[in-house]
């Protein structure tokens, strides 16, 4: 009897750790400010992106991506809990900026995260960047969920100096300790992530990459700290904006070669995207508008999604949002469901995986605090209100740009997707002004 136990005990044991060596590493990378079209794969001519070129060609290149909001705060909220930013205090923020009135707001480990799913699943969970969500300790990292963090909490640093508007300091972490080394950032985000990928483990991992790049201040490698960080949104240059975002594609293909050297490559899912549109160095392709806008130039972006085990390279139209990722990688993780945070986000990998067909989307959007913006896509239709009151009616497959306005040519279908907003406006919270 003892020894069937035992017997049935070993297999137990031993299937669960098979199921665990099946489930895959997981890579979100996050550029900041990415315009949709400044990839080379993606429309940019002005300079090149082959390490992302070819990432994309090994992987899914989505052509209809979108980040949760125009500007980074909410959209890291959205990609956190997998939920849209406007149910939560600190997705109303646009973004946490450095006063004193932000200081003392975050998110709270009492929401759970994606981290923190994934490491009750029994992954390894690493961020390596920028934060965004939160300057105290008890908003950081490693309160939600995140085994270990290297990176600075605020909207940007320094390149050079490592420093932050917020009273000059200098704004970089490992874990909760302040630490300091020399280094432009965009480099020692890839080492430190390189350094996750050979760490030894017999587990999963999951490796967060939150590039700063290429959010200003506008600094290319080699370059001098800015004397005043007060005037980090001048100067620049096309120039050194593609020194920034070179930089930033070497030191993807630096971490993609780190995963071929250690092996893991094949059933690693890895996922690249930005959090909102671009600023004024940007190329949003054909897409109006930018960066704190709602306008499809404000919240498009270039999405690759590569797992040679599971997904077969090429391209495809699938809408997708900041949320979806979540909801892909917990699937794709088996970190199972939280009946009382329903994810926003839906999984993605039945389509990536050709075992189900594309289908259409309802996305919702609001801005409130520096643009007053509104927006949802549904299906090929988009409802949109600008900052002035003026509402749009577009379809996007036939004016992906936005440039005819076909309210009065539709007034039925404006007035329902009009009602179908204000149906979930009123289940978010209410905006807060600045």
């Amino acid at each position: 009897m003892r020894k069937s136990c035992l017997f049935l005990l070993t297999i137990l044991l031993t299937s669960i750790l098979q199921a665990q060596q099946q489930r895959p590493n997981i890579i979100y990378i996050m550029a900041d400010d990415l315009g949709y079209a400044d990839l080379s794969c993606y429309g940019r001519k002005d300079y090149t992106t082959p390490h992302l070129d070819k990432l994309a060609s090994q992987g899914l290149k989505f052509m209809n991506a979108y980040a949760a909001a125009p500007v980074c705060t909410p959209t890291r909220v959205a990609f956190m809990t997998g939920r849209y930013p406007a149910r939560l205090a600190l997705g109303l923020k646009e973004p946490i900026d450095w006063n004193e009135k932000d200081s003392i707001v975050g998110l709270s480990s009492a929401t759970p995260s994606i981290a923190s799913r994934l490491k009750s699943a029994g992954y390894e969970t690493n961020l390596i960047g920028k934060w965004h969500l939160g300057f105290r300790p008890d908003f950081g990292p490693t309160k939600n969920g995140f085994d270990y963090f290297f990176g600075f909490n605020g909207g940007g640093v320094d390149y050079a100096s490592h420093k932050s508007p917020r009273g000059g300091g200098a704004d970089l972490y490992e874990n909760e300790k302040p630490v300091t080394m020399d280094g432009y950032m965009t480099e020692l985000i890839r080492d430190k992530a390189i350094a996750v990928i050979k760490k030894k483990r017999d587990q999963p991992f999951f490796l967060n990459i939150m590039f700063s790049a290429p959010h200003w201040p506008w600094q290319g490698p080699g370059d001098a700290a800015y004397h005043d960080t007060a005037k980090w949104i001048g100067g620049g240059s096309p120039q050194i904006y593609a020194a920034m975002i070179k930089s930033m594609d070497d030191a993807v293909g630096d971490i993609m070669k780190a995963l071929d050297d250690a092996g893991l490559a094949q059933n690693t899912l890895v996922i690249f995207t930005s959090d909102n549109g671009g600023e004024k160095y940007s190329d949003m392709g054909i897409y109006k508008g930018k960066k704190m806008t709602l306008w499809e130039g404000g919240i498009r972006e270039p999405a690759i999604v590569r797992w040679p085990a599971k997904i077969k390279p090429g391209t495809t139209n699938q809408v997708a949002s900041t949320m979806d990722w979540t909801a892909t990688i917990l699937a794709a993780a088996k970190a199972g469901a939280n009946a009382a945070y329903p994810l926003d986000g839906k999984d993605l990998l039945p389509i990536m995986t050709g075992v189900r067909k594309e289908m259409p989307r309802t996305l919702y959007w609001r801005t409130f605090q520096r643009m007053q913006h509104k927006a949802m896509r549904d299906g090929k239709w988009k409802y949109m209100q600008d900052e002035k009151g003026v509402e749009y009616l577009f379809d996007l497959e036939a004016d992906p740009s936005e440039q005819n306005n076909i309210r009065e040519q539709q007034p039925e279908l404006f007035e329902k997707m009009k009602e179908k907003y204000a149906r979930w406006e009123r289940k978010m919270l209410k905006p807060v002004p600045l």
